[in-house]
């Protein structure tokens, strides 16, 4: 008996670390779609994407609530630990400060669905987003504290102010498809910079 619980226990475990790798391929392929279709994309686009069959899918997320829902706290992590990966690999304060926000739009153009997709579910909005505003300011203040150490902003620029502004530069691109916001985003960057920072 005994000799059985071991070999028992190490399928599960296999089967589980099995399980985790298909969830992560699967919110990594519904973020990638989200992004280029929205939140409404079909779900067998997704699949197709993640290389799994639906089943995999809504055994994880049985509905697009759920699934959006784990994209979006997936793409907060994400972009979390971007941050300071980006700080340490970027020739510049100001280049990681770009990159991050650059994976932030992604990010916000994902976002933008959430409110009709989770329409029925206050609560649950309500929670993703302060998880969004806990794990996503202090990021964003660390890169723009970096980046005026550096001597590549001007001081004085919040975090939130930053991340609302390149918010609302976001919305309305689902609907104009001659609207870019990330030229308009590259100009607001391009603002901030010190005049002799190059």
């Amino acid at each position: 008996m005994t000799t059985e619980s071991p070999a028992g226990a190490s399928q599960p475990r296999g089967k589980r670390a099995d399980a985790q790798r298909n969830r992560q391929t699967v919110l990594a392929a519904a973020a990638d779609v989200f992004v280029t279709s929205g939140v409404d994309a079909p779900i067998r686009q997704i699949a197709a994407r993640a290389g799994v069959g639906m089943a995999t899918i809504y055994r994880h997320f049985p509905t697009r609530a759920d699934l959006v829902t784990a994209v979006y706290r997936h793409q907060i992590e994400a972009c979390a630990e971007a941050g300071p990966n980006l700080l340490a690999s970027a020739d510049s304060p100001f280049e990681a400060l770009c990159q991050w926000i650059d994976l932030f739009v992604d990010f916000l153009i994902t976002k933008h669905g959430l409110a009709d997709a989770l329409q029925s579910d206050s609560d649950r909005f309500a929670a993703l987003h302060a998880y969004f505003l806990d794990r996503l300011l202090p990021v964003c203040a660390h890169l723009l504290d970096a980046a005026v150490e550096a001597g590549d902003i001007r001081p004085g620029v919040q975090p939130y102010e930053l991340m609302r502004g390149i918010g609302n530069l976001c919305i309305g691109r689902d609907n104009d498809p001659r609207y870019d916001p990330r030229r308009l985003i590259a100009l607001l960057l391009q603002g901030l910079q010190r005049p002799h920072a190059s």
